[in-house]
């Protein structure tokens, strides 16, 4: 029998694209259905089962999901299968903490952006046969950035709450703390401005102003009149001249330069 994957995409190529990702990263048979927005998605779940993958039928055993979509979130999407019997990765192009962290809250059990390589993709999702998460490189080096940090700080709380007699004493305890802490939020970082801030192009400016006010990649490129990859590129040079990560730290520092 042919395994079933979802990819639930708004855009036909990055569809079309993720579709021979897909094909090349696993020997099996391989039976892609597409959605292009959340209802649609929502009805191909129903037609495989719903939500809780009923026995009797044939369920999705990969679910692709995009994060912005034409009519909601795909993390809502996640939200309603949190108990599907199927391995659900989110590919984005945000690599930022404000997407990656809910959406492993919402049960994703890996984070690809589409922006790398093919073969790097490829090798990505085999990971799945291996049992290991499929995430990209970067993510991997976010998690365990936010990792290391969390556990610095709980160690340093446990060493407090240890003084003042209220250290966890239990094991489940323990692994409700450790869980909590790896995957909550991070906190606001404040930002110091750096000395010799590199010159932002014209066009870098006025993404990083869209970008400043909320609008999504999809949204600045109907306003810039380009191609959303065109903004995609923009905006890893924006991040990689004002050295941040996300676009709440990059619409932080422009603010304090005075450039938007």
């Amino acid at each position: 029998m042919a395994v079933k994957v979802l990819i639930l995409e708004d855009n036909p190529a990055a569809r079309e694209f993720l579709g021979r990702v897909v094909r090349e990263s696993f020997s099996d048979t391989i039976t892609i259905v597409e959605a292009g927005d959340l209802e649609s998605a929502r009805r191909q779940v129903r037609i495989a089962g719903g939500a809780q993958g009923y026995h009797g039928v044939d369920p999705f055993k990969l679910i692709l999901v995009d994060l912005e979509l034409p009519d909601g979130s795909g993390l809502e999407l996640l939200e309603e299968l949190r108990q599907y019997p199927a391995t659900k990765i989110v590919t984005t192009l945000y690599s930022d903490d404000e997407h990656l962290f809910p959406a492993l809250q919402c049960g994703a059990d890996g984070y690809l952006l589409k922006e790398d390589r093919f073969e790097l993709l490829v090798e990505e999702l085999q990971k799945i046969v291996r049992g290991e998460p499929p995430l990209s490189p970067a993510i991997a080096r976010r998690l365990l950035g936010h990792f290391r940090t969390n556990t610095r700080t709980g160690m340093n709380r446990r060493i407090t709450d240890e003084g003042n007699g209220t250290a966890l004493r239990s094991p489940a305890a323990a692994s409700t703390f450790t869980s909590a802490m790896a995957f909550a939020a991070p906190a606001p970082v404040e930002i110091e401005p750096p000395l010799d801030l590199p010159a932002l192009t014209p066009r870098e400016v006025e993404v990083l102003t869209f970008l400043s006010k909320g609008f999504t990649i999809k949204e600045i490129a109907a306003l810039m009149s380009i191609k959303w990859f065109t903004v995609n590129d923009h905006i890893k040079s924006i991040y990689r001249k004002l050295n941040v990560s996300s676009r709440a730290e990059a619409a932080v520092l422009a603010s304090k330069q005075g450039l938007v």
